[in-house]
C-alpha cells in the first residue's frame, strides 16, 4: 500500500493510504477526542466531537471518518476546533440528566471525561429535558432514555456487531430516541440479553439489572448459607476495576475479597466446566458413534442460546442439552454438597458472579430448577462484584484466598472456557485421551485460539478425524449457522460464544473508555490472564479433576450421561418468537 505524507499540528507524518485522520493523530502521538466512535463498531462521525481543521477545507472536519490526503496540513487543537468542541458538548449537556454522582457510571463516564478533558465550568444553554421513562422490563439491562446522548454505539453493537437489530434510532431532530421500534420494551422483543449495548455505551444510559441489594440481604441473613461461585473470565478483568494492568489474572485477590465481604463459600465455576466437559464430550461421542444430529453445538452462552430460540428454532436440535458450567454447579451446590455438608438446601443461597448479563435472565427460566430448587438465586457481574467490594472498603490488591474445598483447584481445561476457543480445546484435549486411551502430553490446539471471527480445525485422534469450528459474537454465529443450515459444513463439533472475544469480553465485564478499546483489543489481553492461569495449573484436563470424578460423579451422580446427570445437568430449549 502506497505512502502518504500529512503534517498534524505542525508534526509530519507518513501514514498508508486510507488511513483516517483520528488514526493518523494517533500515530502522531496526538490525542483527539471521540464519543460516538467505537472502532469496527460504529463508525459515523455523528457527534462532531472529533473535529479537526484541515487547511483548504470550506469546513470543520470529523476525525474518525476522513480519509487523509497527500499533503494535508491537519491542526486538531486550534481556536476554531476547541470553540465547535466545546459547544458541541454544552448542547449534549444542556438536555442530559445530571446525576452524576449517583449515575453507575460516575467517573468511568466517557461524557463526564470530556467534560472535564475540554474545562467546561458552565452550560450555557437550557436544552428541553427527555421525559421517556426507564425500560427495566428485561431481566437482564435497564434502558435510561433520559441519559442517552443518541451516539448510536449502542446500536452499532446490536447491529454490526450482533447482528440482533432489536434497537435504532427512532424519530429524527431533537425526538431522536434508542431503543425498539413501535416503543416496545426489551422484553418484548427478540433481545438476547447479551449486554454488548451495555459495553459500548459511554455514558450511564445502559446497565445491568442489578442484584446487589438482595446479595447484601441474604449475607445478613443469619438463617441463610451463602454460597458463592466465579467464571473463569471474572478473575481475567475484575482487576482493572482496582487499577491493575489489563490482562492481570486477580484469582486470590478476588477470592480474599469475596470472603472478607461475608460469603459463606467461595467456589470456582470451573469445577463445573470440568463438569460440562466430561457431559457435553460424553455427547459427542455418543453423537458420533450413533448417529445423533452433528454437529453438536455448545450450550455455555445463555445469551447464544436465546438468540437459537429466537432466530434459529429448527437448530435446537443441534445443541448441547448440558447447562452452562453456573447452572450445573448451581444444582450441585443445592444437592450433592447440601447432602455432604449437612446443610438444608431450603437454607442456601447460591450466588454467580458472571461475566455476563444474559445469565441473569438464565437463572430465572423456570427449566433451571430440577433438585427442586432454583439452580443459582442470583446472578452478579464482575462490575456488581467491584462495586460491593468497594462499598465495603476492601483493599483488593492486598486480598488474598484459595477456592474452597473439595471443589478446588480445577482444571486449567475449565479455566480457559472464558475464552473463545476455550470450551472446545477443553472438550479436546478430553475427548482426545478418551479415543486414545491415553493420557497425551501435547494439549494446546492453538487452531481455535485468538480472535478471528470464525476458526476452524480438522484434529486427527488416533485415526478419527474431527472437524471442528468456533465462533464469538452473534455475527459470526449467523455465519456459522446459515452455513449448516445451507447443508454447506461438515462440522463435528461447534463452539459459539454470544459475546466477541468470548466471555472475557462479556456484557458485564469492566467498561473500557472508547479511546482504550479503540488501540487495543482487550478480547486478546484478558484471553492472556485465562491462558497464563491453564499454564500454572497441576491439572490441565477436565477428566482428571479428581473432585469432580471422584466426588461428584463417584460420590453422587455415578457416571457422565447418567439418569441423575441428565436431572440435574441438562435442560431443554424452547422456540421463541422475534416479536
Amino acid at each position: 500500500m502506497s505512502m502518504i505524507n500529512i503534517t498534524i499540528d505542525g508534526k509530519a507524518v507518513q501514514v498508508e493510504e486510507g488511513t483516517t485522520v483520528l488514526e493518523a493523530a494517533r500515530v502522531a502521538g496526538i490525542d483527539i477526542p471521540t464519543l460516538c466512535y467505537l472502532k469496527d463498531v460504529n463508525e459515523i462521525g455523528a457527534c462532531r466531537m472529533c473535529v479537526v481543521e484541515i487547511k483548504g477545507a470550506r469546513a470543520l472536519q470529523a476525525a474518525c471518518v476522513y480519509p487523509v490526503a497527500e499533503g494535508n496540513e491537519i491542526y486538531t487543537s486550534s481556536p476554531a476546533v476547541r470553540e465547535a468542541r466545546k459547544s458541541t458538548l454544552e448542547l449534549l449537556l444542556s438536555n442530559h440528566k445530571k446525576e452524576c454522582l449517583t449515575c453507575v457510571r460516575n467517573r468511568n463516564c466517557e461524557l463526564q471525561t470530556l467534560a472535564d478533558e475540554l474545562n467546561i465550568t458552565e452550560i450555557e444553554f437550557e436544552g428541553e429535558m427527555c421525559d421517556l421513562p426507564i425500560d427495566d422490563s428485561s431481566r437482564s439491562v435497564v434502558r435510561d432514555p433520559q441519559k442517552c446522548i443518541a451516539c448510536r454505539r449502542c446500536v452499532g453493537a446490536c447491529e454490526n456487531l450482533q447482528k440482533v437489530h432489536v434497537i435504532d434510532a427512532l424519530n429524527r431532530g431533537f425526538k431522536t430516541e434508542i431503543g425498539p421500534a413501535f416503543g416496545k420494551k426489551l422484553a418484548d422483543v427478540a433481545c438476547v440479553n447479551c449486554g454488548q449495548c451495555i459495553v459500548a455505551c459511554p455514558v450511564g444510559a445502559l446497565y445491568e439489572k442489578s442484584a446487589i441489594d438482595q446479595v447484601w440481604d441474604a449475607i445478613r441473613d443469619p438463617e441463610k448459607v451463602v454460597l458463592v461461585q466465579t467464571a473463569p473470565a471474572v478473575r481475567a478483568a475484575i482487576g482493572e476495576e482496582f487499577g491493575m494492568p489489563i490482562g492481570t489474572a486477580a484469582t486470590h485477590q478476588m477470592v480474599g475479597a469475596m470472603l472478607r465481604m461475608g460469603f459463606d463459600k467461595v467456589f470456582d465455576t470451573d469445577t463445573s466446566a470440568d463438569l460440562t466437559i466430561l457431559e457435553e464430550g460424553t455427547e459427542l461421542l455418543h453423537r458420533l458413534q450413533n448417529g445423533g444430529t452433528l454437529p453438536l453445538i455448545t450450550s455455555c452462552s445463555p445469551g447464544w442460546i436465546k438468540f437459537a430460540e429466537h432466530y434459529y428454532p429448527d437448530m435446537l436440535d443441534n445443541l448441547s442439552t448440558c447447562k452452562s458450567p453456573h447452572q450445573m454447579f448451581g444444582a450441585v451446590l443445592k444437592t450433592y454438597y447440601a447432602q455432604e455438608a449437612g446443610i438444608d438446601p431450603a437454607k442456601i443461597v447460591n450466588v454467580s458472579v458472571m461475566p455476563c448479563t444474559a445469565k441473569k435472565f438464565e437463572c430465572d427460566r423456570p427449566e433451571m430448577s430440577d433438585s427442586g430448587y432454583k439452580d443459582v438465586d442470583y446472578v452478579l457481574t464482575t462490575r456488581e462484584l467491584a462495586r460491593m467490594i468497594k462499598e465495603c472498603g476492601i483493599n483488593f490488591q492486598e486480598c488474598d484466598g484459595e477456592f474452597e474445598q473439595p471443589f478446588g483447584p480445577a482444571s486449567g481445561a475449565g479455566v480457559i472456557f472464558g475464552a473463545t476457543g476455550g470450551v472446545m480445546e477443553a472438550a479436546l484435549r478430553t475427548v482426545a485421551d478418551i479415543l486414545t486411551g491415553q493420557d497425551l502430553q501435547d494439549i494446546e490446539y492453538h487452531d481455535v485460539r485468538g480472535v478471528e471471527g470464525v476458526k476452524e480445525a480438522a484434529v486427527e485422534i488416533n485415526g478419527t478425524t474431527v472437524k471442528v469450528a468456533v465462533a464469538h459474537g452473534l455475527g459470526n454465529a449467523r455465519k456459522v449457522l446459515d452455513k449448516i443450515r445451507a447443508g454447506e459444513a461438515d462440522w463435528h463439533f461447534v463452539e459459539i460464544m454470544a459475546c466477541p472475544g468470548g466471555c472475557v469480553n462479556g456484557g458485564g465485564q469492566p467498561i473500557q473508555p472508547a479511546r482504550v478499546k479503540n488501540w487495543i483489543d482487550i478480547r486478546a489481553e484478558r484471553a492472556k490472564a485465562v491462558y497464563s492461569e491453564d499454564l500454572r495449573l497441576p491439572i490441565r484436563k477436565s477428566h482428571q479433576n479428581d473432585s469432580v470424578m471422584k466426588g461428584i460423579y463417584e460420590g453422587f451422580i455415578g457416571e457422565p450421561g447418567s439418569e441423575l446427570a441428565h436431572k440435574l445437568l441438562h435442560t431443554h430449549y424452547t422456540p421463541r418468537e422475534r416479536f
